[in-house]
């Protein structure tokens, strides 16, 4: 089972209501969640800010929208009720509450002609398509970015290829630095690419006092890496006493080389070719910034007159 949608949510949100009470929201979104049986994951799952679980966030837009139709309405902050046009949709007893059914309340039109008009000079159909599709503006621009983030790393990934074996090897020290790891760019480079000891590719700090180091491999790679390159690795690093080290490579590992890892006493990170991408689109290897969008909402505490 997937966390329903904010129209899902609808319907079962009416019938909490429906004992004529008020609710408080955060009370409300548990009790809804023990009535669709969600499991522990569902509901901890979080939307791509981590700002909210996802299921908080789906009542909540249940919530908007059925207080926009006047199907709800809310006499102080964080608690709602039902109005009396919500009790007598709930006591048709209807299948299913969604968008649809919203439009047949003239609040909801009004409402939703407000949207059209914000939209006057757009190209784009009417706004409640979107919703239409059970996503909240939230689920379509977490989709947007989702897609926009696939293209980025698969565009990495293509340049890394086409790169030479040593501007990869700088580009392995660039991001080992973004993300904490030897210090500084000048004492990182000369670490990498300048051994080749025994399948070991260079060394680089653990940390910036140098408390530690890790041993690194990366390769370009075409094909699968599997079990026996990482033996020879580990057989490297066992030959160094060292207990830690991370094999780099722009391909993928077979599943004997990451059962292997995962069996050694020696701790073996392995990064492939879709984790680097996406370790160098989050730390900003590689990648500049085009456009930056703030989500913001509204601060009710500066409302609160109390």
């Amino acid at each position: 089972m997937t966390v329903p949608s904010y129209q899902d949510v609808m319907l079962p949100v009416l019938k909490l209501a429906s004992d004529g009470g008020e609710h408080k929201f955060g009370r409300a979104v548990e009790e809804l969640a023990d009535k669709l049986s969600l499991s522990t994951e569902e509901r901890r799952e979080l939307i791509p800010s981590g700002s909210q679980t996802l299921f908080t966030n789906r009542v909540g837009w249940a919530l908007t929208y059925l207080k926009k139709a006047g199907l709800l309405e809310s006499s102080r902050r964080g608690f709602f009720n039902i109005t009396k046009e919500g009790s007598e949709l709930v006591a048709s007893n209807p299948e299913t509450v969604d968008r649809s059914v919203l439009k047949r309340y003239l609040k909801y039109q009004d409402y939703e002609n407000q949207k059209k008009d914000g939209r006057e000079n757009s190209d784009q159909s009417d706004s409640s398509n979107e919703a239409d599709s059970g996503q909240t503006p939230e689920d379509a621009l977490a989709l947007a970015y989702k897609k926009l983030r696939n293209t980025l790393e698969s565009d990495i990934l293509g340049a890394v290829k086409e790169a030479s074996p040593s501007f990869f090897e700088r580009l392995v020290v660039d991001l080992l630095v973004r993300m904490g790891y030897g210090g500084n760019r000048r004492d990182a480079g000369k670490a990498l690419g300048r051994s080749g000891d025994g399948g070991i590719d260079g060394i680089i700090n653990e940390d910036r006092l140098g408390l530690d180091v890790i041993y690194i491999q990366a390769k370009r790679w075409e094909g699968s890496v599997g079990r026996p390159e990482i033996q020879k690795f580990a057989g490297a690093l066992q030959g160094k006493r060292a207990r830690k080290g991370v094999f780099i490579t722009t391909s993928s590992f077979t599943r004997e080389a990451k059962e292997y890892a995962s069996l050694i006493e020696t701790r073996i990170i392995l990064i492939d070719g879709d984790q680097l991408s996406g370790l160098m689109a989050e730390h900003d290897v590689g990648v500049s910034t085009t456009g930056l969008y703030e989500i913001k909402k509204l601060d009710s505490d500066y409302f609160d007159e109390a």
